[in-house]
């Protein structure tokens, strides 16, 4: 939505700095097409609270053991509520291979200043990302709404490029009433529509944190109960039995499914779809995303191994445990060499794609989650002291290039766009030059790594500026950048089972990236982070009960 997962803060700025598309312009089309507000999103869901009475509860005198492998949206989640729900003392060690907590939301310092912070991942959230939205209240973390940043003067404007032309372009002029109403001529019943679809998905996907769907130890089976089909069909196919046609497809909701998955209608599964077009509300952490996880994994008191890769995960049948092995790396100020370490633990959670976990599991899981492939993603960000080129998009020399930029493909199946999306962020205040002076932050989604030269085409350069093909030439015009390949989310084509998120019969193994194919966010991350805590907590207090009644008299 652009609830999340490496998800860009380019499809949020898109909905708030143009809200004509589906929130302010679904105001006005409630009162032309009388859309009753019955189909509104409703209210999230309280908290669930345990279900069993902590005062008649025995804790063991065990205490028990949890390794968590991944700090990410999941891993955290899951230590976080784990804690909340098992009454009794925990102690909880988190494995984190890199040397950060958040896992794909983080966010690095523009110019290399840790005070100039800018998403790197996972970009945004919503209003209706309840576990993101209670943490961030929880832990008193301060949020930025999308409503535009500063850009010196700059008109904010967004454009759909689709490699030939802009197909659509909207102006962030304040005069709201007249863009709805274009843009309602334009597109008609679609964009009512697509509304109704989109709050009728919400609706039932939060169905999934309640009683009785949750908690779900099969997610597939909860997504039949939630009433969520359109999972088992492509974008294309949903929208068309919709009534939701062409161009409002092409134009706008392809533009929403590229730059938040870098993928087409005609590929992209519908329920994904619906969930890009949820940005009511976008907001992020001041400061970073990773935030949220990091208070989630410090706030009781966890150990936490950085730079700790977990190699094997191998069954001990004789104490029903996991031993679980990892590496990392030790200095003696002189040397660096390979630490190796084995712990006992009664159970284990994997909260990270395995497939790039490297992780041995002996024996097999009795329930493997699929090899799922995902999209590999470049995310570059630089600065320029210079502004998009009208040229490269085929305006005229003295036409505003739109600060945002999303993509889709031809209609005429013709040459397609060679990247996502491209956004200017900000202005920003480069140090490093005297005297300072203000740049522009510009942030571009591609499938390939852009070149110095890509960069430099897309800037509005002088000639004098633009002559040499050195590195150290370009630095004035290229004056910073950061660039990150990700293996961002899941190919979501339609499928209607999912990975199981127990992983071995005796419930001790678990698993929490088997939602991704389903949808892809740092929510639905989070959410799988409680549903497996919750399970374990469950399965926890019921062999407890057990071992505390009393046996009964044989006769």
């Amino acid at each position: 939505m652009a609830f999340t997962n490496t998800r860009s803060a380019t499809w949020s700025r898109f909905w708030y700095s143009s809200s004509a598309l589906l929130f302010s312009l679904v105001t006005i089309a409630w009162l032309v097409y009388a859309y009753a507000t019955s189909s509104a999103v409703k209210q999230l869901p309280e908290p669930i609270a345990v279900s069993t009475d902590n005062n008649k509860l025995s804790c063991p005198t065990k205490v028990k053991r949890v390794a968590v492998i991944g700090a990410g949206s999941g891993g955290a989640s899951a230590a976080f509520y784990l804690h909340q729900a098992y009454p009794c003392l925990l102690n909880v060690t988190v494995y984190e291979r890199e040397n950060y907590l958040g896992g794909r939301s983080t966010s690095v310092g523009v110019y290399g200043d840790a005070r100039e912070q800018v998403e790197l991942g996972a970009s945004i959230f919503v209003n209706v990302n309840y576990n993101l939205v209670s943490a961030v209240e929880r832990f008193n973390l301060s949020t930025v709404a999308y409503d535009g940043e500063d850009l010196d003067g700059l008109k904010q404007t967004l454009g759909v490029w689709n490699g030939e032309k802009f197909v659509f372009i909207q102006n962030d002029d304040g005069y709201e009433w007249w863009n709805n109403l274009k843009l309602l001529w334009k597109y008609g019943l679609s964009t009512i529509r697509t509304q109704r679809l989109v709050d009728d998905t919400m609706n039932k996907f939060l169905k999934m944190y309640e009683a009785p769907i949750f908690p779900f130890k099969s997610l597939g089976e909860a997504a039949i109960h939630a009433g969520l089909s359109a999972s088992g069909k492509t974008s294309a196919q949903l929208l068309k039995e919709s009534g939701i046609h062409a161009p409002f497809s092409s134009d706008i909701i392809q533009a929403a499914t590229r730059v938040n998955y870098a993928q087409n209608l005609a590929q992209i599964h519908g329920l994904e779809a619906m969930v890009c077009m949820v940005a009511n509300g976008a907001m992020s952490v001041n400061g970073g995303n990773w935030q949220i996880f990091d208070r989630m994994l410090r706030h009781n008191q966890n150990e936490i191994l950085l730079n700790t890769r977990v190699t094997d995960v191998s069954l001990l049948e004789d104490r029903g445990q996991y031993l679980v092995k990892s590496t990392s790396p030790m200095s003696n100020g002189l040397e660096v060499s390979t630490n190796t370490e084995a712990r006992n633990f009664d159970t284990v959670i994997i909260a990270g794609p395995l497939q790039f976990s490297n992780i041995s599991i002996r024996p097999t899981p009795a329930f493997p989650p699929d090899s799922t492939p995902y999209v590999t993603l470049y995310v570059t960000l630089f600065t320029s002291p210079y502004r998009l080129n009208p040229s490269k998009f085929r305006l005229h020399n003295s036409a505003d290039v739109p600060t945002t930029i999303l993509t889709t493909l031809p209609m005429d199946g013709g040459s397609s766009a060679s990247f996502f999306s491209l956004s200017t962020l900000r202005t920003v205040i480069n140090p490093h030059i005297q005297p300072s002076r203000k740049e522009y932050l510009y942030k571009l989604f591609s499938p390939t790594p852009p070149s110095l030269n890509d960069l430099i085409e897309t800037l509005n350069v002088p000639a004098r500026d633009h002559t040499s093909s050195s590195v150290d030439d370009h630095k004035n015009v290229i004056t910073w950048k950061y660039d990150k390949k990700w293996h961002s989310y899941p190919y979501l084509p339609p499928r209607k089972t999912f990975d199981s998120p127990q992983l071995d019969v005796m419930g001790k193994l678990w698993y929490t990236s088997g939602i991704e194919p389903f949808i892809s966010t740092m929510e639905t991350s989070s959410l799988m982070g409680k549903n497996v805590a919750q399970l374990i907590v469950d399965d926890w207090l019921l062999e407890e009960a057990a071992a505390s009644m009393p046996e009964k008299a044989v006769d």
